[in-house]
């Protein structure tokens, strides 16, 4: 009997210990939850207080929500010169003692902003020779050390339809070609026979994934018979429409056409270039670059297009009012992730040619530049010109 009771003693008293033990496990584990809340709710606490410093309360709920997606948008920055020009005097102030020509001091000053474009591109409006026989207008024949120049600057392509590419005739087109395609430089516009123009005429290339087609057409070449088997692309309008749309737009995403047109001298488009303009964004081109009338003439800008009339000279040896300088078109394309079409934007660098050295210089150096009195007059007059005219 006292066994018996004992025995129940001891259950009971297990039981209450038990008990006791679940209780203080109980305890601790709503210490632990009560722990847990407190320790979020001070890291809540701590978030809204930096978003409200911010400015950006309402993000604690809108995070909270939904994870926004990565946008990602890259823009391709293209540069383009006007007429690179090579009169006599320009020749003579590049030779060195030793027979050498050097074009360092004509360049250095833009440099810099064709080497930051993604793709440069200029209007070469001379030839390249080899053998000495260097001549300015009206038949141009420049040192192959000019196309070191143009390395240097970080020239992609150049363009070769304008109206002095037949100056040197056959030999003129193949040394020029020969020269540039040595360096690496691409060309459109003249070629050397089918065989270069069946691979150049439409200048295929790419920059971060847009992918370009850019074409080249002059008025003509001065009334110099394209030599026998060469190729130069004048404007015509059949042809400029078969070219432009033998281009599979599957496969390329901006189409250039850069056109040798106008009057010299001209500070407006004239209603030709106004038609040929509005003829190729109807085709589907998105970027029009003008060039010949050695003077700068406006350019229009949209969202979906640009076009620029006439750039002026790069550089040249002409001093008349307006002809002394130029603008460097610099386009910038935009594309976006969530964006099917590209879309663009344009901006005008207006240059002017400083003798001695004729320095292409632009404004961001010119404006504090030491030169003479008369440069300093002829450089204010030049930039206050261009810029009232661009601002209409």
């Amino acid at each position: 009997m006292h066994h018996r009771v004992r025995l129940f003693l001891h259950i009971a008293i297990s039981i209450k210990q038990i008990t006791i033990s679940i209780l203080q496990l109980s305890t601790l584990f709503c210490i632990f939850v009560i722990m847990k809340a407190i320790y979020h709710t001070i890291s809540m606490l701590f978030v809204l207080c930096a978003l409200v410093a911010c400015g950006n309360v309402d993000s604690v709920y809108e995070a909270k929500e939904e994870i926004q997606p990565i946008i990602h948008t890259d823009t391709i920055r293209l540069m383009f010169g006007g007429d690179l020009m090579q009169h006599i005097p320009q020749i003579r102030a590049a030779r060195r003692s030793d027979g050498s020509f050097d074009y360092t001091q004509s360049f250095e000053y833009v440099a810099p902003i064709f080497r930051n474009a993604d793709v440069a591109v200029v209007n070469l409006e001379t030839t390249l020779t080899t053998q000495g026989d260097y001549s300015g207008f009206p038949r141009f024949a420049a040192p192959v050390e000019l196309a070191d120049a143009m390395v240097e600057m970080g020239i992609d392509i150049v363009l070769l339809a304008n109206n002095h590419c037949c100056d040197r005739n056959a030999r003129g087109i193949d040394s020029t070609i020969e020269q540039l395609t040595m360096r690496n430089i691409a060309h459109t516009g003249a070629f050397t026979g089918d065989e270069d123009y069946a691979k150049n005429n439409i200048q295929y290339f790419d920059s971060k994934g847009v992918r370009f087609a850019l074409v080249n057409y002059t008025y003509g070449t001065n009334g110099i018979h394209v030599p026998k088997g060469k190729r130069v692309n004048i404007i015509d309008k059949e042809r400029i429409t078969n070219d432009i749309l033998t281009i599979n737009r599957d496969s390329v995403d901006c189409v250039i056409a850069c056109m040798h047109w106008g009057v010299e001298c001209q500070r407006r488009p004239n209603a030709e270039q106004k038609d040929l303009a509005n003829m190729l964004h109807e085709l589907g081109v998105d970027i029009v670059i003008g060039s010949h009338p050695h003077v700068v003439q406006p350019y229009e800008v949209s969202a979906d297009r640009v076009t620029f009339y006439s750039l002026g000279n790069l550089v040249s040896n002409q001093r008349k009012r307006y002809t002394n300088g130029g603008i460097i078109a610099e386009v910038n394309i935009i594309r976006c992730d969530t964006v099917d079409r590209l879309s663009y934007s344009a901006h005008a660098h207006p240059v002017h040619v400083v003798r001695p050295g004729y320095r292409i210089v632009p404004c961001s150096i010119g404006d504090t530049l030491k030169m003479s009195s008369s440069a300093r007059a002829t450089y204010d007059l030049f930039m206050a010109d261009t810029e009232r005219l661009l601002a209409m």
